[in-house]
């Protein structure tokens, strides 16, 4: 109806519609607002923060008798993870396996670049490791002017201490407390990312020296065949046909007679 007291009905049933979705939306808006979850609460009064940690950035480093060194972070908001604000770092001024020296490194990274894109800070920094690592992570922090805007902590695998910067001595959670399980599952996260982008990384340069042995071979190329067949055993299993179809005449009859040198 265009006209009349069924057009008004029609207008007035719409007002009152809006006004009425308006209204849930703010409330659940709300709700999400203040919903934080228990363990984030117990994390903040065990560790005494002003404010309730909900986003929480972890980091962690890995090596092998310092090769190939890494470091990784993992975000945890409301106390669950948030996998795509991950990071991934190759480890760019240290030499041999120096943990220590490599947290320092990819936190003034992380931090500078937060306060230079003026990116969301976290409530909360953990490094995985006690004071040596924590230590390491403070003087990064002061060096790029950010230590004290964020809280930090180091928690130490042996007896899950956690260590807070300018004391002596561990604050020590509860076994059983909600706050240390979150703790221990940012830190494992952290870990298992870290080992996770090392081990890619340590194959990838083992999988590309392999097809390196092959004369004529160079590293673009490898690269070019990992990509084609998805790794140096798909390389190995691929017929004549294949290699050449895909990498050319001349490229796939080397890397066939390399893999097959009796065909």
């Amino acid at each position: 109806p265009q006209i009349g007291e069924k057009a008004q009905l029609v207008t007035m049933a719409v007002s009152n519609a809006k006004l009425l979705l308006g209204e849930y939306i703010l409330q659940k808006q709300k709700s999400v607002r203040e919903y934080i979850p228990h363990s984030v609460t117990s994390l903040q009064r065990d560790l005494r923060l002003e404010r309730a940690p909900r986003r929480i950035e972890c980091f962690d480093n890995s090596n092998f008798q310092g090769a190939d060194p890494v470091a990784s972070m993992v975000c945890f908001v409301d106390a669950k993870p948030r996998k795509s604000e991950y990071k991934k770092y190759n480890i760019k001024t240290v030499e041999g396996p120096d943990d220590f020296a490599s947290m320092k490194e990819v936190l003034t990274r992380r931090y500078a670049r937060v306060m230079r894109e003026k990116q969301q800070i976290p409530d909360l920094i953990v490094v995985d490791g006690g004071k040596g690592q924590l230590s390491s992570a403070v003087e990064a922090l002061r060096e790029i002017g950010f230590f004290g805007q964020v809280p930090v902590i180091g928690l130490a695998k042996r007896l899950e201490e956690v260590f807070v910067p300018g004391k002596p001595d561990p604050i020590m959670i509860p076994k059983t407390s909600s706050a240390l399980k979150l703790l221990q599952q940012v830190r494992d996260e952290a870990h298992r990312f870290a080992i996770t982008f090392h081990r890619d990384k340590r194959s990838k340069r083992t999988l590309r020296s392999e097809l390196g042995e092959i004369n004529g071979i160079g590293p673009k190329t490898s690269q070019k065949l990992i990509k084609l067949f998805g790794s140096v055993s798909g390389v190995k299993k691929a017929s004549l046909e294949e290699l050449t179809e895909k990498a050319g005449k001349k490229t796939g009859a080397l890397v066939y007679k390399h893999f097959h040198p009796d065909s």
